[in-house]
């Protein structure tokens, strides 16, 4: 496990009134069919940070993959993919000591207090990188938000370890700072 994602969930009971195992039961209870529902359930009826939410929603599914899993699952097919994410978590894990890393079935989310980038393995041959970057214009390279929508403002198209250039960790540090 992800030595962030493991801090969390150490952090848990301190900081949400509750243990993992006990909002998986509160979760379990509810039945919601749809991510969002539970994160804004935990949101308004319990008062859980954003971060906290969407983490023990993704951890409370059904499947119940460990966060490895779900990497692996992302990445298979696309094994070349494989050393641009491992390069981009290790840069992204070096912004700062609160990043949380949170994969989900198609993406992993980027946590300090807000979600700051997400990266999604988009083809066989590119990851792409969303970013929230407010109030930036978009370049060539520094594309709208594309299929991300709403979630980030920006997007990457990454094809090589060598597209995570001192550019990208400049708009990733940019990113990180603006979700405190």
């Amino acid at each position: 496990m992800d030595k962030a994602l493991e801090t969390m969930i150490n952090n848990m009971p301190e900081k949400t009134g509750k243990s993992l195992q006990q909002w998986k039961a509160i979760l379990a209870k509810k039945n919601f069919t749809k991510h969002m529902q539970a994160v804004n359930y935990l949101k308004n009826t319990h008062s859980v940070t954003h971060g906290f939410a969407n983490t023990i929603v993704s951890l409370s599914k059904e499947n119940s993959d460990s966060a490895e899993d779900l990497v692996t699952q992302q990445y298979d097919k696309k094994e070349l993919l494989i050393p641009i994410y491992t390069q981009l978590i290790e840069t992204i894990k070096g912004l700062g000591s609160d990043v949380i890393i949170t994969p989900k079935k198609t993406t992993v989310s980027c946590i300090r207090k807000k979600q700051f980038c997400l990266i999604k393995p988009a083809t066989k041959t590119r990851i792409d990188l969303g970013l929230k970057l407010k109030d930036k214009e978009t370049t060539q390279r520094l594309q709208n938000s594309g299929p991300f929508g709403a979630m980030c403002t920006h997007r990457v198209q990454i094809t090589s370890t060598k597209d995570v250039d001192e550019e990208l960790i400049q708009w990733l540090q940019e990113s990180y700072n603006s979700a405190n």
